[in-house]
C-alpha cells in the first residue's frame, strides 16, 4: 500500500470517527426537536421507526401547551436576568483581574495567581454547603442576588483572560503610554478592542455553565417567582399528566438561547479557545 493510500485510509477513518461522535452528540438534540413537534401519543410509539425522524404529523401545539401549563415566561425571565448579570458583571470583574495578573507589576501577584489556579480545581459542590449556610445566615435566600453574586468572579474566566492578555504584544501598551494614556485608558481603548476573541469565549463558557445551573438554585430558592429554567423543567417533568411532547417542547425552549448565543459568538469563540490556554 502506497503512502498516498495510507493517508487516504487514515483520513477516512478520522472522518468516520468524527461522524460517529457528531451523530452521538447531535442525535438527542434532533430527537428532542422532532419529538416536540409530534402529537404527545406519537413521541414514544414512533421511537425506533422512520417516523421518529420524519413524523407523519407536525404541530406547535406542545409549545403552547407547555407555556400554558406553567408560567414559562416568568422562568425564562428569571434565567435571562440571572445569566445576563453573571455574564456582564463577570466579564468586567474577571477581565480586570486577568489583566492585572498578566500585565501589572503588583505585590503578591504570583500568590494571587496560584490561589486562582487552586480554586480552579476545587469543584463547586465542595463549597456549596458552607456557602449555603453563610448566605442563609445573612438572609439572602430566595432572591436573585444569591444566584448572581457567588458566580461573578470565576477562576476559569480569570485564567482565560490572563492567558490571552499575557500573549498580547506589549508594544500596544507602550504606544498608548507614549500618547499619555494611563492604565485605565490603555485597558479600555487598547486592550479591550483587541481582546474580542477571549471576551466571546468567556461569554459562551460563562453563559453555558450558569444557564444550566441546578444545584445552587435548588439549595437557595423555594419560591417559583425567583427560580430559573433548570428547576422549572425538573418540576414540569413531574407535573401530572406527564405529556412527553410538552416536556420535549419545554426542553427545546430552554436550549434555544444557548444555541443562539453560540451561533452569534462562535467565530470569536474558536479564536478565543485557540489563544486562551484551552488547547488540548
Amino acid at each position: 500500500m502506497s503512502v498516498t493510500q495510507r493517508n487516504l485510509w487514515r483520513q477516512a477513518i478520522r472522518l468516520l470517527v468524527l461522524g460517529l461522535c457528531t451523530t452521538a452528540m447531535v442525535a438527542p438534540l434532533v430527537f428532542m426537536i422532532i419529538g416536540s413537534l409530534k402529537p404527545d401519543a406519537a413521541v414514544l410509539t414512533e421511537a425506533g421507526t422512520l417516523a421518529a425522524i420524519f413524523p407523519n404529523e407536525v404541530s406547535l401545539q406542545n409549545y403552547t401547551d407547555a407555556a400554558r401549563r406553567v408560567p414559562f415566561g416568568r422562568f425564562l425571565f428569571n434565567s435571562a436576568l440571572i445569566n445576563l448579570a453573571i455574564v456582564v458583571l463577570g466579564l468586567a470583574v474577571n477581565a480586570l483581574a486577568g489583566y492585572a495578573l498578566a500585565r501589572l507589576d503588583l505585590p503578591g501577584k504570583k500568590i494571587a495567581l496560584a490561589l486562582v489556579m487552586a480554586v480552579l480545581v476545587i469543584p463547586f459542590e465542595a463549597i456549596a454547603i458552607p456557602l449555603f449556610y453563610q448566605l442563609s445566615a445573612i438572609g439572602l435566600r430566595d432572591s436573585y442576588l444569591v444566584q448572581i453574586v457567588p458566580f461573578i468572579a470565576n477562576p476559569l474566566s480569570i485564567y482565560l483572560f490572563y492567558s490571552f492578555f499575557l500573549n498580547l504584544p506589549r508594544e500596544l501598551e507602550e504606544a498608548a503610554r507614549l500618547d499619555g494614556a494611563g492604565t485605565w485608558r490603555t485597558f479600555i481603548t487598547i486592550i479591550v478592542p483587541n481582546a474580542k476573541p477571549v471576551f466571546a469565549a468567556v461569554t459562551i463558557v460563562s453563559f453555558l455553565f450558569s444557564w444550566g445551573a441546578y444545584l445552587w438554585p435548588l439549595l437557595m430558592t423555594t419560591r417559583a417567582a425567583v427560580r430559573p429554567l433548570p428547576l422549572a423543567i425538573a418540576s414540569f417533568y413531574t407535573l401530572p399528566p406527564r405529556q412527553w411532547g410538552d416536556i420535549l417542547a419545554f426542553g427545546v425552549m430552554m436550549v434555544a438561547p444557548l444555541l443562539v448565543i453560540f451561533i452569534v459568538f462562535q467565530r470569536w469563540f474558536v479564536t478565543g479557545v485557540a489563544n486562551s490556554g484551552m488547547k488540548g
